[in-house]
C-alpha cells in the first residue's frame, strides 16, 4: 500500500486541480508527515511517476509574479479508478510491521544485561511524552477535524497506550530474561543441523515457528 499515491490522488480528486506546491501547502497544513508515512518533499516526485501511469495529466500551467511557470494536475479517470481501489486496499489491508526491538529483546548484549532494565525505562519514559504530546496535539486539532480524521489522530494514541502497556509488563519480566540469559550463556545453543531444520519442518507443516526462538 502507498500512503502518498493515495494521499495526492486523493487530494486532486476531492480538492480539484493543483500544481506540485499547493499539493505540498496541503500536506503542510494537514501535518500529514505527523500521522502518515508521508514525506512532504516527495510529492513533486510522486505527481510525476502518478503521471507517467496516466493516472494524472496535465492540465495547463499557471505563473504567479516571477516564480516559474508550474505544471498543474488533474486526476483522470483511470486515476480515480485506481483512487477507489487503493482506497479499499488500505481500509481491508492490516499492517503490523515487524518492530527491530523484539531482534534485540531476543539477542541482548551477555555483557550489557544490567543495563536492560535502565534502557527499557527509557523507552518507557520516550513512550509516556509521546502520549502527552500527541493528546496535546490532537486536542488542538481537534476543533478543525472531521470525525474520521479524529479517530485517524486516536488511532496513533491507542497505539502508543499499547505499546506502554507491553513496556511495563516487560519491565516488570526483566529479572526473568536476565536470569534465563545467563544461563543460556553457560549452555549455548548449537547451531541446527540440515536434520534439525528437516524435522523441524515436518513437525510443523503450515510452515516455521513463530517467535524469535523455537
Amino acid at each position: 500500500m502507498s500512503s502518498i499515491r493515495l494521499f495526492v490522488l486523493d487530494a486532486l480528486a476531492r480538492r480539484g486541480d493543483m500544481h506540485g506546491h499547493q499539493l505540498r501547502l496541503l500536506a503542510e497544513e494537514e501535518h500529514a508527515h505527523l500521522w502518515t508515512d508521508i514525506s512532504v518533499g516527495a510529492l513533486y516526485g510522486a505527481l510525476k511517476r502518478l503521471a507517467a501511469e496516466g493516472l494524472l495529466a496535465e492540465v495547463r500551467t499557471e505563473r504567479e509574479g516571477g516564480y516559474p511557470e508550474r505544471q498543474v494536475y488533474g486526476v483522470t479517470d483511470a486515476g480515480r479508478q485506481a483512487l477507489a481501489a487503493l482506497q479499499a486496499a488500505t481500509l481491508e489491508h492490516v499492517v503490523l510491521k515487524p518492530d527491530p526491538v523484539d531482534l534485540a529483546l531476543s539477542r541482548p548484549d551477555p555483557d550489557r544485561l544490567d543495563d536492560l532494565a535502565g534502557t527499557l525505562a527509557a523507552r518507557l519514559s520516550t513512550l509516556q511524552d509521546l502520549l502527552a504530546e500527541s493528546r496535546a496535539r490532537t486536542a488542538r486539532a481537534r476543533p478543525y477535524l472531521s470525525v474520521g480524521e479524529t479517530h485517524a489522530l486516536l488511532h496513533r494514541e491507542h497505539r502508543i497506550r499499547a505499546e506502554i502497556g507491553w513496556h511495563e509488563s516487560l519491565l516488570a519480566a526483566v529479572p526473568e530474561i536476565v536470569a534465563d540469559e545467563r544461563a543460556r550463556a553457560l549452555r549455548p545453543d548449537a547451531l541446527p543441523t540440515a536434520e534439525d531444520l528437516a524435522a523441524r519442518r515436518r513437525a510443523t507443516p503450515a510452515g516455521p515457528p513463530e517467535g524469535p526462538r523455537p
